[in-house]
């Protein structure tokens, strides 16, 4: 699924903006709350196939679950920070979307591990050293520029393997992959609109995009670790490079050699992540079963 540079802004036209297309109603399956309200799993079959490891399905949805929670709680520390007002609402919007994949994810590791946990024992009963996202989704913003990067590859790298997951053996999988392909399309679109903005736009900001390109840049290869993922994917890694050079390219910043990844990168994690389970989990750990 290629980046169409063509796309990006050249006026301030309101369909082409950031704002334009948070108010497009033509498309609003692609939010997690949205106004469609659609369930994605509606009709889908929950057992799981004959022929698919339940331990596998388990974990490989566990550290997709977990890559969504902890990026979802990153932007959301973005509202109020926004450098304006429609960026605050994207960028709500995208951690709303990302919420609501792992909320899918993490019940479907739970129906697969059959241990009786659930979306909240998952997010919020687990110790760090037993989550299992990447590092690039706990790393905290130094700057927007840095925000957006991060972004960046993000939604880039998940939007390959989504795009590629929508014909996984795993109904469930399948649906929630299809679901994720609509919305992270956007979230890929919006950061590299932003990327191509700063990298193109004064000596100022053109310095700070590389500067945040060249931050996220030791934290890509952990992405295709062979033991990242179940489901790696065929051409996963080719679509990314290319997608990310292309943008990089019209932000007129030099593309960079990405090093390999550190061998069990999802077993790894930085101070970050204490931090941020410090937080999210506080109320659930104080007040054990409750409900709001």
């Amino acid at each position: 699924m290629a980046f169409d540079d063509t796309a990006r802004p050249a006026s301030s036209a309101p369909e082409t903006t950031a704002y334009g297309a948070l108010t497009d109603h033509e498309d609003d399956a692609r939010w997690a709350y949205g106004t469609g309200f659609t369930d994605p799993l509606h009709g889908v079959p929950a057992e799981i196939p004959d022929g698919i490891d339940r331990a596998d399905l388990a974990a490989f949805c566990l550290a997709l679950g977990d890559d969504a929670l902890i990026m979802s709680h990153r932007l959301q520390q973005w509202v109020t920070r926004a450098p304006e007002l429609e960026d605050e609402l994207a960028l709500a919007n995208i951690g709303l979307d990302l919420l609501g994949q792992a909320r899918l994810l993490l019940t479907r590791a739970g129906e697969a591990e059959g241990a009786g946990r659930d979306e909240d024992d998952l997010a919020y009963r687990r110790e760090p050293h037993e989550f299992r996202n990447v590092r690039l989704a706990e790393l905290a913003d130094a700057d927007f520029a840095h925000l957006v990067a991060r972004l960046l590859v993000f939604s880039t790298w998940r939007l390959a393997l989504f795009d590629r997951l929508t014909s996984a053996a795993d109904p469930v999988l399948a649906a929630i992959a299809a679901k994720g392909v609509k919305e992270m399309t956007y979230h890929r679109d919006y950061a590299a609109q932003w990327v191509v903005r700063l990298g193109d736009g004064t000596a100022v900001s053109h310095e700070r995009m590389v500067a945040a390109i060249t931050a996220v840049v030791p934290f890509i290869g952990e992405l295709f670790q062979d033991d990242a993922v179940f489901f790696q994917g065929d051409g996963v890694r080719a679509e990314f490079d290319t997608v990310f050079a292309q943008v990089l390219t019209a932000a007129t910043i030099d593309v960079p050699v990405i090093p390999a990844g550190p061998p069990g990168a999802r077993d790894g994690h930085t101070a970050a992540l204490t931090e941020i389970l410090a937080e999210m989990q506080e109320l659930a750990r104080a007040v054990p079963g409750g409900s709001w």
